[in-house]
């Protein structure tokens, strides 16, 4: 590409490519890393995006769509649900706990956490590396649990809560989308793993 045409390109972050395609960040990053969508680094390190290459790959997308993709319907209404589910929850020890350093340090995790979740349940090759990332965060869970003098059955319930909401999203889409029932069967069991993995790190934590 001219230096004329990077200069008058408009060139996007991550966060606001993928909100330009209406799919979740960790979705745009392995279609990067796969080499399905172009994107340029920055010094820095960071992926930056041309909006007409975004456009183009929309147009192209929805050309090329048979269905809805059963992953990110499910990580944007899990998202939501589990906000939701907080909100009401604050009289729970592992939230009352919280002071806003350690609630940060909590959202960033559960950020890190459902994008990891996604990319587990949409990508069947990258079992190790994502479990072993799963184990690092279960293990980080169980510091700041730690650290809030949370005894280890709230700590459990936390991650419980956390993957009931999951869950339970998973088992309303087939009731209110396309969505076939095996496919909804093999996110599940997904969502099941990644999230016990997580649980067995916090309990390891503790001992």
């Amino acid at each position: 590409m001219s230096d004329y045409l990077l200069e008058t390109e408009q060139w996007l972050t991550l966060s606001q490519a993928a909100k330009m395609l209406n799919v979740h960040p960790t979705t745009l990053r392995r279609w990067a890393d796969n080499g399905e969508i172009p994107f340029m680094l920055t010094p820095g390190g960071h992926r930056r995006f041309s909006s007409s290459d975004m456009q183009r790959f929309a147009t192209d997308r929805r050309r090329l769509s048979r269905g809805p993709d059963v992953g990110e319907i499910w990580a944007e209404r899990a998202l939501v649900q589990t906000r939701q589910g907080i909100a009401t929850r604050q009289d729970r020890p592992w939230i009352a706990r919280q002071d806003d350093d350690s609630r940060e340090k909590h959202r960033v995790l559960g950020r890190q956490l459902m994008g990891l979740t996604l990319q587990y349940v949409s990508d069947p090759n990258g079992n190790g590396n994502i479990l072993e990332q799963a184990h690092a965060i279960g293990l980080e869970y169980g510091r700041l649990a730690l650290e809030e003098k949370l005894p280890l059955t709230d700590a459990l319930q936390a991650a419980m809560f956390f993957r009931d909401m999951l869950v339970e999203v998973a088992l309303q889409l087939p009731e209110e989308t396309r969505i076939q029932p095996q496919a909804n069967v093999r996110l599940m069991r997904r969502i099941n793993k990644l999230l016990n993995t997580v649980n067995l790190a916090i309990a390891e934590m503790y001992e």
